[in-house]
């Protein structure tokens, strides 16, 4: 304990962060396991397994599957190691753009702070989208009635409408039970471990027939309308997006580092366990999948969906429980995305890097960023728009652009400050969890491996439809990921030449802090009023 400055002392965690210059005004009630239990959850297996298994199935078929994840887990797993390092060097909950502007200054601060806020929220918009998507596939194996007709082949639009529902719960459940978010995470790690358990059992006994192990690990499919001679330098590379979609999220580990005790080593452990659980989980899950894949002819009439799959292998029954099992997964994996996107608003707000910056960075008594929540669920509902138009089939194509979108920002994210520290070399102050010289070596591989994923996940997934420059190019078809990427980068970049370069000066320190005198708070100067 430390002396607070005020007749007050401080522990550990407050300490540290009055070091890095901010108050403790989130409360400080998660464990080490609720710490990892909430990137466990953003993952989610029962989520980016299920939801975009047909990104993988169409492009690439079993191999991006069987082969694609254990090995692109592998190279994820040195992000994983780089972040960790950097989380525990700073513990604050704005995580990677507060890293970058301590490891290279405001600039890359300004850049890695949008990406991030931008990442979060197309995540939360393909989770919540996709959370909807089983539960009406639910409602209709059930043969429910509610407002809307789920008896029926399900629309779009009665998908959006559930989407709308889960996107209003998530707020209501981060505003009015805060509290209880990190049990819920917890019961989460449970829930999927147990469903995983409960799905691969289902899945191996249930099934009459089975495919082979030649199948699963040797077997080539192709539905992207390219040439099969592309397949390996275009077509299995935009596979393994399954892959990264689903192993995102893990920073959470340091958004709530502001409210977990031991910070410095919790979330760096957070961080990097998640992706090493989930790797190997997700790897067993996925294979039982494409195991129980013997009607190929159905699951490719079926987009090549894990619904697909289910519905096909098994009696109606059956396919209900895996995929309920699925979605409650899913719900519980949206509830943890809108915590961790709306502590990044809530940071970033803090620093007065967003419009509207003193409203992002409230909190209220029970120490909840209310609108930094709000605000992450609306722009996450604007961003799922595109999923309300869909093809001939009804599959709305141009909306799994979102998930890229997800990707890319995230991971970029993720290693604008890894490739800043690398940068650093032995300068850089490690905290308590560190990876000594390994730095060398895992960083740019890190590095390396986003900005080739980055290119790949731009580029159209399926031809000629979604070919900018093809004469039947289709808009719902397209992915719209260097629009949406393009145009966050040119209008934060327009707003960073007319005047935000001035503005923003990084993270702003509200505290000093000194071993003698311990707190003193900083006089700020008030910025300047907007012009009339």
């Amino acid at each position: 304990m430390t002396d607070g400055g005020d007749g007050g002392t401080l522990d550990r965690d407050a300490q540290r962060l009055a070091e890095l210059g901010y108050k403790q005004e989130l409360t400080r009630v998660w464990s080490k396991f609720s710490n990892f239990a909430i990137s466990f959850t953003i993952i989610s297996v029962l989520a980016g397994c299920f939801t975009t298994y047909p990104q993988a199935w169409n492009l690439g078929g079993p191999i991006a599957i069987s082969w694609g994840w254990p090995i692109v887990c592998l190279i994820i797993l040195t992000v994983a190691f780089s972040m960790a390092e950097v989380a525990s060097a700073y513990p604050t909950a704005g995580g990677p753009y507060w890293w970058a502007n301590e490891l290279g200054g405001k600039t890359w601060s300004w850049y890695t702070g949008w990406l991030n806020l931008l990442g979060l929220v197309a995540i939360v918009a393909t989770v919540d989208w996709f959370c909807a998507q089983f539960a009406t596939t639910v409602f209709n194996l059930w043969g429910l009635d509610f407002i809307l007709n789920f008896a029926d082949a399900v629309s779009l639009k009665e998908i959006f409408a559930v989407f709308l529902v889960i996107l209003i719960l998530h707020a209501l459940i981060n505003i009015y039970s805060s509290h209880l978010v990190a049990l819920f995470n917890s019961i989460s790690v449970f829930w999927h471990c147990v469903g995983v358990l409960v799905i691969i059992g289902i899945l191996i006994i249930v099934p009459d027939k089975h495919q082979s192990a030649d199948f699963v690990f040797t077997e080539r499919i192709n539905n992207s309308g390219f040439s099969l001679g592309m397949y390996w330098y275009y077509i299995l590379p935009t596979g393994l997006l399954l892959t990264m979609y689903t192993v995102t999220g893990y920073d959470a580990s340091a958004h709530v580092a502001e409210e977990t005790v031991d910070a410095e080593r919790a979330a760096a452990q957070g961080i990097w366990q998640s992706v090493a659980l989930s790797a190997l989980i997700g790897w067993f899950v996925l294979l039982a999948i494409t195991f129980a894949a013997s009607d190929v002819t159905a699951v490719n009439d079926g987009g090549g969906t894990s619904l697909a799959i289910f519905t096909s292998a098994m009696e109606k029954s059956w396919a209900e429980t895996v995929i309920l099992i699925s979605t409650i997964g899913q719900f519980f994996c949206g509830m943890a995305c809108v915590t961790s996107c709306s502590r990044t608003f809530f940071a970033f707000s803090r620093d007065r890097a967003t419009p509207g910056w003193q409203l992002w960075s409230r909190v209220n008594s029970k120490g909840v960023p209310v609108a930094a929540v709000l605000g992450s669920v609306l722009l996450a509902g604007i961003l799922t728009l595109p999923a309300l138009s869909g093809n001939a089939a009804g599959v709305p194509v141009a909306f799994f652009a979102v998930v890229s979108i997800g990707v890319i920002a995230l991971y970029l994210a993720y290693v604008m400050p890894v490739f800043l520290r690398w940068r650093k070399g032995d300068d850089f102050k490690p905290g308590v969890w560190t990876l000594g010289s390994k730095y060398k070596w895992l960083n740019p591989i890190a590095v390396g491996w986003v900005i080739l994923t980055s290119i790949y996940f731009c580029l159209p997934f399926y031809g000629p439809a979604a070919v900018w420059w093809d004469d039947q190019f289709d808009w719902n078809a397209a992915n719209f990921t260097p629009l949406v990427l393009g145009g966050l980068l040119l209008a934060i970049t327009i707003a960073w030449l007319l005047g935000m370069n001035k503005k923003y000066t990084g993270p702003i320190r509200q505290i000093e802090f000194d071993e003698g005198i311990g707190i003193k708070e900083i006089e700020e100067t008030p910025p300047p009023a907007p012009a009339s």
